[in-house]
């Protein structure tokens, strides 16, 4: 079994790479350059060797491939119980996995199974002390804390838009293939299916332009203005929880604390006035554009470019114009 300092747990979806695992990845570069070591990575699930091979070009010590008939679909018990296991076989002292939803409901799983201490979210790393400090957003994201970890074993999880995506190094880390300890017996979850939004559009936790709409657009109907402008971009369309919670739009494209996270190097927040918990979701983008009627809307406090006037009038024209630009 492999046996680096670090193990990366990374993260496939039928059988393809997760991107934010390659975040995850350059994390555990930076941890190795602070604590010394190097690392390892492993992938749980069911015929998993093309995702092996591709982790295997990153320059891990090994690259641990989990199978076991459980994991075939993603259930938070199971693949607690495979990663667990292999952390524990590995002799790793800090595990890490990027803050995606399944890493979220994950990890916090295998920390209790280990007995280690976990900070969540997590910015960047920082020497402290001989060891590491964990820079993480606190308060919706207007404090930053650095916490320290005090047990033998530390997992943390990586919000992917603050590490960058790990190119790969070349060669190839030795792919060890074993079967997963996971006790079917003990398991109260069962995988039945996943229902997913399908969509033409990139990913929005992916895209490098992000259109997002809020209850300034009063209506569902009203979503077509958000999306024209997106779909002239490539980009996603995103949106603020009150529309998701009315229901006008699907679940995926929510965008905040209680969200996705999100960094593209262009968002335009149309109709969203920008309460704390929106901020935290998207303030790291690099531009930000807000169309708001109300001058005083706290989206203004963040934006780049802020543009005081009724979106119905405004954003059917700026679709327009860029289109003409395009033609």
């Amino acid at each position: 079994m492999a046996s680096s300092k670090i193990l990366v747990l990374a993260e496939q979806q039928a059988g393809k790479l997760t991107r934010a695992s390659l975040n995850a990845v350059s994390a555990a570069r930076q941890l190795a350059q602070i604590v010394g070591g190097g690392f390892d990575i492993a992938v749980a699930g069911q015929g998993l060797d093309a995702v092996a091979a591709a982790l295997s070009t990153y320059g891990a010590g090994a690259v641990v491939q989990l199978e076991h008939e459980t994991l075939a679909g993603y259930t938070a018990q199971a693949y607690a119980q495979a990663f667990a296991a292999a952390a524990k076989a590995s002799g790793a002292q800090f595990i890490v996995a990027a803050a995606t939803s399944i890493g979220k409901d994950m990890t916090p799983r295998v920390a209790a199974r280990l007995g280690a201490g976990m900070a969540s979210d997590v910015t960047a790393l920082v020497a402290h002390g001989g060891g590491v400090a964990y820079k993480r957003p606190m308060w919706a994201g207007n404090v930053l804390g650095a916490v320290k970890i005090n047990t033998a074993v530390q997992v943390f999880t990586v919000r992917p838009t603050e590490f960058p995506v790990a190119e790969a190094s070349g060669g190839a880390s030795a792919v060890e293939k074993s079967a997963a300890a996971v006790d079917a017996g003990s398991l109260r979850m069962k995988y039945i299916g996943l229902e997913k939004v399908e969509s033409s559009r990139p990913e929005l936790t992916d895209a490098s332009v992000v259109v997002a709409g809020g209850r300034g657009l009063k209506e569902a109907a009203n979503f077509k203005l958000v999306e024209g402008l997106a779909d002239l971009f490539g980009g996603a369309v995103g949106a603020s929880r009150a529309v998701v919670d009315a229901g006008w739009v699907p679940n995926d494209w929510q965008v905040g604390q209680t969200g996705k996270v999100v960094a593209p190097k262009l968002y335009i927040a149309v109709g969203i006035s920008g309460a704390i918990q929106h901020l935290a979701g998207m303030k790291g983008s690099k531009t930000i554009v807000a169309i708001n009627k109300d001058g005083e809307a706290p989206i203004f406090q963040v934006a780049d470019y802020g543009l005081v006037a009724d979106l119905f009038a405004v954003v059917p024209e700026l679709t327009q114009k860029l289109a003409a630009r395009k033609g």
